[in-house]
């Protein structure tokens, strides 16, 4: 998506207004990708959103930002931010904190009450949604803005899937999710609960669909073959964190281990803390350097008092007691056994092993094939029966909530594509905006805003939100230390360098033309620019 501040190009001028065969390079403007939206599992237009932002039209920011993602207040809680690994600041100084104003543009808009607009026509065509959890969510909002009619069907009590189901209050707020799914809902989109697809054929054909989204989320737990004997309290993690959502917390007692190295393993440790466990030992037979988990979640474990047991496994369960072999690396940094046990004792054990979909309700439906627990699709989100389409838990990817959303947009954008015959969607992208193309001489530091923070003694005695969100005072600053990467923010550098007044001011959110005429080629726009919007390309003499 082009940035709100689009150039005029003038590249087109013919020979006859060179000024010289002395002139080997002219001026451009360019439009590049920000490394930001590049990084954005959900294509959000990220340097798009925060221009606006910066300005402080914060609803216009919002509008922007949910083109693409209907869900801020949700992603800037439990989003792991790849737009920031990406970000050009970072060189400089800090990656601008775009989540936490993601959550700020979010929060407000809860506040404010701001709702999505209905689509202007309707197309007549209608789409089943299986699962309201973030992939489903997505989907169904992207479908209901392009004009079809969206059904959801969700088999739990809640919508929210794993977002509801697998994260903790402590992360997520309930009230926040309510109010998300609200708004989509709102929009004219059909949510049944409890409402459990166990075959899509019947489901399509019954309902009159003329397309489907798969979204179904990984609720079952893995099992590992733990020898276990006496009274040994063992339950999984996706159960643990299921039963929060309940009014009976689960009895887990003084001392608590957790068997796994994901995310789902530092929440169930955290859980079992807030449930009054005096410790919570996490067993992971790899390195801190190899754990799948979030380092930042980590970091917020240990401050509440979680331990690690690294590079060790359980080999035995027999009552309170844990047989544990220690690993060592090998030269290709495997861990191998070693053969030296220790026993640790415990009240319970929870495994966090990983989840799996439950994909039976695709038994009866002919071309559709299954690798390695997921659904087979294709680059255009489709499955091999022709209309029904797959995302989230349910396609090859990476499990986050983040992931999910932007598989719910895309699988949306094909599925209209579908519904409309139209074959080739394609768009070109741009060339990615390097730092180096960066005048870092024009900024100062000015470091990332830290969030607030729950103190750690607090935060084990409640579920109590964590991670606190900014003001309007620090969001408004937060925004303004992004860079603009790679497209023209109107700094009027350029303008004011040119020693030959070839640049012509086209006003306000116009930009820029360059004056081949007067233009020398000496290359100081393209040098001085600060977000590398310029580049001298060669004559065509």
């Amino acid at each position: 998506m082009k940035h709100p501040y689009a150039i005029t190009l003038d590249v087109g001028t013919s020979k006859a207004n060179h000024t010289g065969s002395w002139r080997t390079k002219r001026p451009v403007y360019v439009d590049r990708l920000p490394p930001c939206n590049a990084a954005c599992p959900a294509g959000e237009d990220i340097q798009g959103w925060l221009s606006l932002a910066e300005q402080g039209d914060y609803e216009a920011a919002w509008r922007a930002l949910t083109k693409n993602n209907p869900l801020p207040a949700i992603m800037g809680r439990v989003c792991y931010h790849p737009c920031e690994t990406a970000c050009n600041r970072a060189a400089i100084d800090e990656s601008v904190g775009i989540n936490s104003v993601e959550r700020f543009l979010g929060d407000l808009a809860i506040e404010k009450d701001w709702v999505f607009d209905n689509p202007e026509t309707q197309t007549g065509k209608k789409v089943l949604v299986v699962g309201a959890g973030p992939a489903g969510l997505s989907a169904a909002y992207h479908l209901r803005r392009a004009g079809h009619g969206v059904a959801i069907r969700e088999a739990g009590p809640l919508a929210g899937g794993m977002m509801r189901f697998g994260i903790p209050k402590y992360r997520l707020p309930r009230p926040i999710i309510d109010a998300e799914v609200e708004r989509i809902v709102a929009m004219g989109v059909t949510l049944s609960l409890n409402d459990k697809v166990d075959d899509i054929e019947k489901a399509m054909t019954e309902g009159g669909f003329d397309a489907a989204f798969l979204a179904v989320g990984a609720h079952i737990a893995r099992r590992a073959y733990i020898p276990a004997a006496g009274a040994a309290k063992v339950m999984d993690a996706v159960s643990l964190l299921r039963s929060m959502e309940g009014e009976a917390p689960p009895l887990l007692g003084r001392k608590v281990v957790i068997y796994g190295g994901g995310n789902t393993a530092l929440d169930v440790a955290r859980t079992a803390r807030r449930l009054g466990a005096e410790e919570a030992i996490i067993v992971y037979r790899r390195t801190r350097e190899k754990m799948p988990a979030h380092d930042f979640e980590l970091e917020e474990a240990l401050e509440e008092g979680v331990s690690m047991k690294w590079l060790s496994t359980i080999k035995a369960v027999d009552g309170g007691k844990m047989l544990i072999e220690k690993m060592a690396l090998d030269e290709t940094g495997f861990p191998q056994p070693t053969g030296e046990m220790e026993t640790l004792e415990a009240d319970s054990l929870i495994l966090a092993l990983g989840q799996d979909v439950d994909l039976s309700l695709l038994d009866r439906a002919p071309g559709i094939t299954i690798e390695n627990g997921v659904v087979k699709v294709g680059p255009d989100m489709q499955t091999g029966r022709p209309g029904v389409f797959a995302g989230g838990d349910m396609a090859p990817s990476e499990r986050t909530v983040t992931v999910a959303v932007g598989h719910g947009k895309k699988a949306a954008r094909y599925i209209d594509a579908w519904l409309r015959g139209i074959s080739d969607i394609s768009t070109e992208k741009h060339g990615l905006a390097s730092a180096d193309r960066l005048n870092a001489w024009y900024y100062e530091d000015a470091p990332a805003t830290v969030r607030p923070m729950l103190e750690a003694a607090r935060r084990v005695k409640s579920f109590e939100e964590v991670a606190g969100g900014l003001n309007e005072t620090n969001a408004l600053y937060e925004a303004r230390r992004c860079l603009s990467c790679g497209n023209c923010f109107e700094c009027d550098n350029c303008y004011g360098v040119c020693p030959d007044n070839a640049v012509i001011k086209l006003g306000p959110g116009k930009g820029f033309q360059f004056n081949y005429d007067f233009c020398k080629g000496c290359g100081l726009c393209a040098a001085e620019c600060p977000c590398g919007a310029i580049d001298m390309v060669a004559e065509d003499i």
